[in-house]
């Protein structure tokens, strides 16, 4: 047995996002989204995030623009322009927790996902980071995922999967990944292992550091 949470990154597609949906309803299953901010402009696309939340779904944050990983961004600004702006977008679909998702161009978990004044917006604004121990890279796999990603559950106790409901193919096999970790023991949950959250709420619960990068920032005019 191993307990599961699934997440999914950088929608909502109006292509995928809908098939996710209906799949994690016909299973009883509850996940989260981390949402890029720019998207929810397409009032299509807020529907689908709408959707999700109304069907129990959380909404998270993942940045305006996903573009450059912010501990790589050098602009002082970047934290309300990536961060404050989706928060915005997000609006009453956001959870309490403010919940907030980096990223590290590929999955990293390294020095690419904050930086000193990211940590400190996240802090000051009450957000919750939320990491993650399992990604099984099914952008870059979109057939074969499946089988690597069973592998990382049975792996460890309890998994916090990185996937994305994008127009790749992957999400075809969304159905037969959850039926087979099912069938192999898994128990799904909605909430997150502790030390994925590293801060909750504003609160620094769990070092930082070795995702903090120490790059110099310029203020724009």
């Amino acid at each position: 047995m191993f307990d599961l949470t699934l997440t999914f990154d950088n929608g909502p597609e109006p292509d995928v996002t809908p098939r996710v949906l209906d799949i994690l309803r016909e299973r009883g299953i509850k996940t989260s989204f981390f949402v890029i901010g720019e998207k929810l402009g397409d009032p299509v696309r807020r529907g689908l995030a709408s959707r999700a939340h109304d069907e129990g779904h959380w909404i998270g944050n993942h940045t305006f623009t996903h573009t450059v990983p912010l501990g790589q961004q050098t602009d002082a600004t970047t934290a309300r322009n990536e961060i404050g702006r989706t928060q915005a977008a997000i609006g009453d679909l956001a959870h309490a927790k403010r919940w907030f998702r980096p990223f590290g161009g590929g999955g990293n978990l390294d020095d690419r996902l904050l930086k000193p004044s990211v940590v400190d917006y996240l802090t000051a604004n009450k957000h919750s980071c939320v990491l993650w121990n399992a990604i099984p890279r099914d952008w870059d796999d979109p057939e074969g995922w499946t089988n690597r990603a069973l592998g990382q559950c049975r792996s460890q106790p309890w998994s916090l999967m990185v996937l994305h409901d994008l127009p790749t193919g992957a999400m075809n096999h969304l159905d037969r990944f959850i039926d087979r970790a099912s069938e192999a023991g898994a128990r799904f949950r909605q909430d997150f292992p502790p030390d994925c959250v590293p801060i909750r709420s504003g609160e620094i619960v769990l070092p930082v550091q070795a995702y903090v990068s120490n790059i110099e920032e310029s203020v724009t005019p």
